[in-house]
């Protein structure tokens, strides 16, 4: 009788294993899916995104930057509204440059109700990055994620204090990558997003669905053009941030690399005129007067295919290779010029334009 119960047990165990596997919706009618680890989750007939909101929005903080009255030194002013995320148990915090370049004094509030001066531990115009950090322990912490590659068509949340409303989340897809040539900002490639970025959401996160950073937002189209646009947004890529982040944090300022050309990527007329493989590159058209490469023997018409080894990309590629470089050390540039591989070596200077 014994052995009859526990064989009828063991044959409905393996019965029930072998439907679900094979009608995965019977699933969500045993466990509510709710409970499921998805990070995009189901009310009903409806999609959540609060698994992800309720994973980033506590480590994103509203900046205060205050500045002294002009009228009474004693007196500050509350004179830009910006937001923040917090991306290190050690207190790190990522906003925007613009949110803090005049600032006297920095207030960080966390959504738990909690405000703290913040130290500004540098500062970056070119990227419009800024790094602040404040003393405190039994912080939110954003999830990171290295291996993210954001692509288009990715769900995005961006998360800030638009006009200090109070913490708003709004939603969209990302809808380019590599953006550059945004007017008022250096030559890095942003996300461009529809998810809504106003004024106060700047350095604020943009996060995927998993609540993971993707990148900080810093504006919209509108308030870089003056044009009236309507989901045209931008954000600093969370990779490119974390870089600075670490310069300013070693240094205090970012120190780049600087070899002084100019060029343009290399497509197939450009290599069918000049005789040459399809290949991947810069065509050198300017060589700045007294600058590192051309002390180095660097000429107009130069393909520019290689760095150290590093296969060149295009422009962007070249721009990342080299600002990464410490100024004073050597570096390899594989050219081809009329046709003829050569190798210069070029000693890195370093980039003070802003």
């Amino acid at each position: 009788m014994l052995a009859f119960l526990l064989r009828s047990v063991v044959l409905g165990i393996v019965t029930a294993a072998i439907l679900l596997a094979a009608l995965p919706e019977l699933r969500t009618k045993i466990i509510p899916t709710e409970s499921l680890s998805s990070p995009v989750v189901t009310k009903g007939s409806q999609l959540s995104f609060t698994y992800a909101v309720r994973r980033a929005a506590p480590a994103v903080v509203n900046i205060y930057s205050r500045q002294y009255s002009s009228s009474d030194r004693l007196k500050l002013n509350t004179e830009v509204l910006g937001s923040g995320v917090i991306v290190s148990e050690k207190g790190y915090i990522i906003t925007n440059y613009h949110v803090v370049a005049e600032a006297d004094q920095v207030i960080a509030a966390l959504q738990d109700g909690r405000l703290f001066n913040a130290q500004l531990v540098g500062k970056d115009k070119r990227t419009d990055i800024a790094v602040l950090k404040i003393q405190e322990g039994n912080l939110p912490v954003i999830p990171l994620n290295s291996n993210y590659d954001a692509e288009i068509g990715d769900v995005v949340l961006a998360i800030g204090n638009p006009y200090n409303i109070g913490q708003t989340t709004t939603f969209g897809i990302i809808s380019a990558t590599g953006r550059a040539g945004v007017s008022g900002y250096g030559p890095q490639s942003f996300i461009q997003t529809d998810a809504a970025i106003n004024r106060g959401n700047s350095g604020g996160a943009l996060v995927n669905t998993r609540g993971e950073l993707v990148g900080i937002n810093t504006a919209s189209f509108q308030q870089t053009t003056d044009l009236e646009t309507y989901g045209i947004s931008f954000a600093i890529p969370y990779a490119l941030a974390d870089k600075i982040m670490r310069k300013l944090i070693s240094d205090g300022r970012v120190i780049r690399g600087y070899i002084g050309i100019d060029g343009r990527d290399i497509n197939p007329v450009m290599a069918r005129l000049m005789d040459v493989e399809l290949i991947k590159g810069i065509l050198v058209y300017a060589v700045f007067e007294n600058s590192p490469a051309q002390k180095a023997g660097v000429q107009s018409q130069d393909l520019l295919v290689a760095i150290n080894n590093k296969k060149i990309d295009d422009r962007q590629s070249v721009l990342d290779i080299i600002t990464d470089l410490r100024p004073g050390t050597p570096a390899e540039l594989h050219i081809i010029r009329r046709g003829k591989p050569i190798t210069l070596t070029v000693i890195i200077g370093e980039d003070l334009s802003e």
